[in-house]
């Protein structure tokens, strides 16, 4: 197990940003930013052996400070949307940025994505470690109470990338972090081709805004269903409301309606790309998985200059639910002091 360190390059503010290349021993590796906690590249093998890379991402900091796809970055400090960019707390309306119109979207228009993270890295007991904290002031983008957030990177030599979120507070606010890196397991310039299952049985619907309405539907005879394997692209262009509306899929699939944080850690999603031979198991402690294909992706910028075409790659953004703040019949965002924020995910790569 080794980690490697260099400057990947600088910010706008002429601050350096460090890469973080973590190797186990089977080859796989994977290399993170200090910018955003960005997973700027996942390299494992293929069927034949040759190692390849599966993440979507850009080559220079300018590239993905002028992006607005969140490549790879932690998201918070509310990943997803809130209807309004508003919500109530003790009585108290806060008012959050619409940067999303007319919502608020993953965190603002600075959110944690464009922040520079404290890293310190280690390897011990055949895992490779990577922590990184930022300090999110009270008032930062409109949440109330300070934030200590603190993500951790592990890789072991399984293949698994872990991935665990901890925050604390020293007032009542609402947090909801996520990863949000994209996938494409055999390079190629789409995914529909991609095998998924998603182990859920219900979603949440929402408007032509992404708004959830509050229901939980069963994806039973839809176009949502992937409860059983089947190709990304085989129902994603069907005559059905909800996929009009996004352009394809970027939904919520409910893994647990608990309102409790208490929830073991449990298998969601796996994909397979029959090319390659490469697969993605995800398995998570968050309540929610929102599977999102790429709709908006065309013109954003790629490694070597390219552009990243519609579709190019799928997120699997385990978290809770959209709009929760404003749903008190969904899992519980709100956190108090005295409390930890705590939630794990971990990304497993294998064969077919």
């Amino acid at each position: 197990m080794k980690i490697f360190q260099e400057v990947f390059g600088a910010s706008r503010s002429g601050e350096p940003v460090y890469a973080f290349r973590l190797c186990n021993q089977q080859g796989m590796e994977v290399t993170i930013l200090t910018m955003g906690g960005i997973i700027q590249s996942i390299r494992v093998p293929d069927k034949a052996g040759n190692m390849g890379e599966v993440t979507l991402g850009c080559d220079s900091v300018a590239d993905y400070e002028r992006s607005g796809a969140y490549f790879g970055a932690i998201i918070g400090r509310y990943a997803n949307r809130i209807a309004k960019g508003e919500f109530e707390l003790k009585g108290k309306v806060f008012q959050l940025a619409c940067n999303d119109i007319p919502n608020h979207l993953h965190g603002g228009k600075a959110g944690f994505d464009h922040h520079l993270w404290r890293a310190e890295a280690h390897t011990k007991d055949g895992l490779c470690t990577l922590s990184l904290y930022y300090e999110s002031e009270d008032g930062e983008e409109g949440y109330p109470g300070k934030l200590n957030a603190a993500v951790t990177y592990t890789l072991n030599n399984q293949n698994e990338l872990g991935i665990e979120y901890r925050a604390t507070t020293d007032a009542p606010t609402v947090v909801n972090l996520t990863n949000h890196t994209y996938f494409n397991l055999n390079g190629s310039d789409d995914c529909l081709s991609h095998q998924l299952q998603i182990h859920c049985s219900q979603f949440t619907p929402t408007d032509e805004t992404s708004i959830p309405y509050g229901e939980i539907e069963p994806v039973h005879n839809t176009p949502m269903d992937f409860t059983c394997m089947k190709p990304i692209g085989q129902d994603i262009d069907q005559n059905f409301v909800q996929l009009k509306q996004a352009r394809g899929y970027d939904h919520n699939w409910v893994i647990w309606t608990e309102r409790s944080s208490e929830r073991p850690m449990r298998p969601v999603a796996r994909v397979e790309e029959p090319d390659s031979g490469r697969t993605l198991e995800v398995l998570t402690t968050q309540p929610g998985v929102q599977f999102y294909t790429g709709n908006y992706l065309a013109g954003e910028p790629a490694r070597g200059g390219r552009q990243y075409g519609m579709r190019a790659g799928f997120c699997l953004e385990t978290q809770h639910f959209p709009d929760s703040p404003n749903r008190p019949e969904f899992p519980i965002t709100q956190l108090n002091p005295g409390e930890t924020y705590q939630e794990k995910t971990v990304f497993r790569f294998g064969l077919i």
